[in-house]
């Protein structure tokens, strides 16, 4: 059976359960926010090794074959002029939409979020490299490492053939305990699925932020059905777009339903590999970059929900200056945003309130009974571009093995 067809039964079964059984009471909801973090902890729980022997691996066969310059602007670019597309389609969508406004609350915060670079730099090199591979969250740090010791397997190769084989070994172990954590998640997203629709139905309940909900879904829709199929098309020599959908179908209900990017990430690893063919040299560097800094869908989503807030509290228009100052903000803010796979949006929301929002720096607390549903749209558009982008990138260095029926 296809795996998003297992993920596709899994998450019925999860919506029934949210509509028959009665959750509601505090003792079902603490049980169901337990049994749901625990599957999403396990999801995550193989990625860091994964992600650093594989790195290794990536870094030492593409310098090898003469392809870690090509692939790293390729990744780079995509990486870039996707991140630019996001934060263009939501700054124009907002523009041309006019979405009703949303009561105004009065609570208030002691304190308002904010970015440290200092600190989101430290933690990219910390005191020792071992440090690196522990933070569970943050990819970035045992990325670097891996980078790293792979560049140095390239600089002499009599003595380090063992190390090489150990390395090649323990990537593929853990991208098969990987696959075989994929395959029991089909079972886990149950779960997910019932804790993230009973949110969801006491999101819709009000009303308040229907339209906006379904602004977001046509945003994606649009993006996914025809800008980045067309894309693929026109930049991909015999490119696929129905086949990268086909694809992405796993990783689009994975990223939904738990709104965290990193336990999309395994999900988008095995399927680019079995489905679309990218090769391990590719598959070990792309995904990872994307995951971590590929983060558009934060930019577009937090465009649109600071755009409602503004028209929420005042009946001013927006300047155009004022607007592509906003953009360029979120689009920029997008980039550090990989320490956090599950509430990138809302800081990102925070920091523009308290940036532009002369007098409704708390403005983003109308949008918080939204918030888990808001995040996972942003991991939708995220996974939507690591799938695309990566297809991209894999098509021009030439790095797909081409599968017959």
């Amino acid at each position: 059976m296809k795996l998003w067809l297992k993920y596709l039964i899994g998450a019925l079964l999860g919506l029934a359960a949210a509509l028959i059984l009665p959750l509601d009471s505090l003792q079902g909801a603490a049980a169901l926010s337990f049994i749901t973090e625990m599957i999403v902890r396990i999801g995550r729980y193989t990625l860091l090794p994964l992600l650093f022997f594989s790195g290794i691996m990536a870094v030492y066969r593409m310098r090898e074959d003469g392809l870690l310059l090509r692939t790293s602007l390729w990744t780079a670019g995509t990486i870039v002029v996707s991140s630019i597309l996001l934060t263009a389609l939501g700054f124009f969508s907002i523009l041309i939409v006019r979405l009703p406004r949303i009561p105004i609350t009065t609570e208030r915060v002691n304190e308002i979020a904010s970015v440290d670079l200092k600190n989101f730099c430290q933690e990219i090199f910390p005191y020792s490299s071992f440090d690196a591979l522990t933070k569970g969250s943050f990819l970035l740090p045992a990325f670097v490492f891996a980078l790293i010791i792979g560049a140095g397997c390239c600089m002499s190769h009599s003595n380090i053939k063992p190390v090489l084989s150990l390395t090649d070994c323990l990537s593929e172990l853990f991208y098969n305990v990987s696959t075989v954590f994929t395959e029991l998640f089909s079972a886990g997203i149950v779960f997910v699925m019932c804790s993230w629709a009973i949110q969801f139905k006491s999101v819709l309940k009000s009303g308040v932020f229907t339209p906006l909900i379904i602004m977001l879904a046509v945003e994606f829709l649009v993006l996914t059905g025809i800008i980045y199929p067309l894309i693929a098309r026109f930049i991909c020599r015999n490119g696929k777009p129905l086949k990268i959908l086909r694809a992405s179908l796993a990783p689009f209900m994975t990223a939904l339903l738990s709104g965290d990017t990193n336990l999309a990430l395994p999900v988008e690893i095995r399927l680019g590999k079995e489905m679309l063919g990218i090769r391990q040299r590719t598959n070990g560097f792309a995904f990872r970059l994307f995951s971590i800094f590929a983060r558009g869908g934060t930019s577009l989503v937090s465009i649109i929900c600071f755009v409602v807030i503004w028209r929420s509290y005042s009946t001013l228009n927006i300047e155009f200056f004022d607007m592509f100052a906003i953009s360029v903000t979120a689009f920029l803010l997008s980039f550090v945003m990989g320490n956090l796979p599950v509430g990138g949006t809302f800081m990102t929301l925070t920091i523009l309130c308290s940036m532009f929002g002369r007098g409704m720096e708390t403005g983003y607390l109308l949008l918080r009974p939204a918030a888990v549903i808001i995040g996972s749209f942003s991991a939708l558009f995220d996974v939507s571009t690591a799938m695309f982008g990566c297809y991209i990138v894999a098509n021009n260095t030439r790095t797909i093995e081409r599968h017959r029926a």
